[in-house]
């Protein structure tokens, strides 16, 4: 039996059953069109071999279009409601039992994941995308490639190379684990409730080998932060409080790094803020 789809009158059928009205606290906006669930699938390059993790998977669009390909996938989902429907829904579109698992908790909070995922697909929530993402990048070494649907400016951010004028700390985090790319657009028509924001696909693919360790990503991830909060300054002031609370003392610690004390957030790579944070030792 084929694993067949929901269609707009279905999900709204389910929302209305079920007493839920998309919320902005949650950030939910209901993906309605089979074609743009299938486009993310396919931008996803899912194949039947894949353990697919989910976040936020709502009513269920995008998960039955993942489930379609014959993947696992494991449905991360805070609001109790949706997450106690779902499997329900899934069964009733073809889809076998145990293709399918559902754990009702906060993505942010979870550190553990039935399934062992090796790919991440989802639309995720404008209001906490890029701290779910970097989240689960940080939690769950195995995901290994995914694709996102993010806020269009978030998702420019993401991937953003050193130099552009949306370049910010979540850019050079994002990039501590691979690199990142802008994977196609999505209409506002699509969704329902129909955001007041423009979507896009960002697609990305962890490095073989980790950056760093732990410490090192930790320290890095400080010294970004302090660079992007002051951003308009040189990084020899903006860095001087986690670099030995001096100009001279961050300055020195940069030239060993062989970074110039007088860049500015924006121009450096993640290269170059990872070897700022081991000179700095």
């Amino acid at each position: 039996m084929p694993v067949t789809l929901l269609g707009a009158s279905e999900i709204r059928a389910l929302a209305a059953e079920l007493d839920v009205t998309p919320t902005k606290k949650l950030g939910q906006n209901f993906v309605v069109d089979a074609n743009t669930v299938r486009k993310i699938v396919h931008v996803a390059q899912v194949v039947a071999s894949d353990r697919v993790v989910e976040v936020g998977p709502g009513l269920g669009s995008l998960t039955l279009a993942i489930l379609e390909t014959d993947a696992r996938v494991t449905a991360v989902e805070i609001d109790h409601r949706l997450a106690e429907r779902l499997p329900a829904t899934a069964l009733a579109h073809g889809v076998p039992a145990e293709a399918l698992t559902v754990v009702d908790a906060d993505a942010l909070r979870i550190t553990e994941l039935p399934g062992d995922p090796n790919v991440l697909v989802a639309n995720l929530p404008y209001n906490v995308s890029v701290p779910v993402l970097l989240h689960f990048l940080e939690h769950f070494p195995r995901i290994e490639r995914g694709v996102v649907m993010v806020q269009a400016e978030v998702g420019e951010r993401l991937a953003a190379p050193p130099g552009s004028k949306v370049y910010g700390a979540p850019s050079v985090k994002a990039a501590w684990y691979g690199p990142w790319r802008l994977a196609g657009t999505v209409s506002r028509q699509v969704f329902w409730p129909v955001p007041g924001v423009d979507s896009v696909l960002v697609g990305f693919r962890r490095d073989p080998e980790p950056r760093g360790t732990e410490e090192e990503r930790v320290r890095t991830f400080q010294i970004v932060d302090a660079a992007f909060q002051q951003r308009r300054k040189m990084l020899r002031q903006a860095l001087s409080s986690v670099l030995g609370g001096s100009a001279a003392t961050a300055s020195e610690i940069m030239i060993a790094a062989g970074v110039d004390p007088t860049a500015r957030g924006e121009q450096l790579t993640i290269e170059q803020f990872v070897a700022i944070a081991r000179a700095a030792g």
